[in-house]
């Protein structure tokens, strides 16, 4: 009886998830990540933490430091009532069973495979930053941008958008010849346009 080789098992990949504060949108693609048990880590660019305050003009700024947890106190102290009507409570008390506090992708020396961002900016703030790193191992990554507008529902959608473009790319047997064809199919899809580039680590 001959002997067959079992096909090599494909790694799962490594994936980070990045928008500028790290409270809703990266969040919320974390969150289900998490439940549907792929890799994630979720990071912002910004240089403080902002959440919406009493008024456009007075958002409330935080360090990168804080604790979710400090947060949710501080805001339900300062106005309970309107920052549960305005979802901002709910959206933190999900962050803080997650992970203890907002990180800084700019901060953080991991590697992934795959890195989403949720618009275009935060897309050329991850570039940049990966473009000034020593590179120390030459590993390639992927930094794929869909604009999620930052609200509540948005961001529910735009999780989903990105965990099914994770499985596709999870599920494909030569990743990297195939991504571009993948990315084409699923903004044809999805009807919302997809910036990709690689980076070296």
């Amino acid at each position: 009886m001959a002997y067959s080789e079992s096909p090599p098992e494909i790694q799962p990949l490594r994936f980070a998830v990045v928008c500028s504060s790290n409270q809703n949108r990266s969040m919320e693609t974390h969150n289900i990540f998490n439940k549907k048990g792929l890799s994630i880590r979720s990071f912002g660019t910004g240089k403080e933490v902002k959440l919406p305050g009493p008024s456009i003009t007075q958002p409330n700024v935080y360090d990168f430091n804080t604790t979710y947890d400090f947060m949710y106190k501080d805001l339900s102290n300062r106005d309970k009532q309107l920052y549960t009507q305005n979802g901002i409570l709910h959206m933190i008390d999900r962050n803080r069973r997650i992970k203890p506090k907002p990180e800084r992708f700019q901060e953080n020396r991991e590697h992934f495979d795959i890195i989403f961002t949720v618009e275009e900016r935060i897309f050329d703030q991850v570039l940049e930053d990966l473009e000034n790193r020593e590179k120390e191992l030459n590993q390639p990554v992927h930094i794929i941008n869909i604009d999620v507008t930052d609200n509540h529902e948005d961001a529910t959608i735009g999780a989903f958008i990105l965990y099914e473009l994770a499985l596709m790319l999870q599920n494909s047997e030569d990743m990297d010849n195939e991504i571009d064809e993948i990315l084409q199919d699923y903004e044809s899809k999805i009807k919302r346009p997809i910036l990709h580039s690689i980076a070296f680590y």
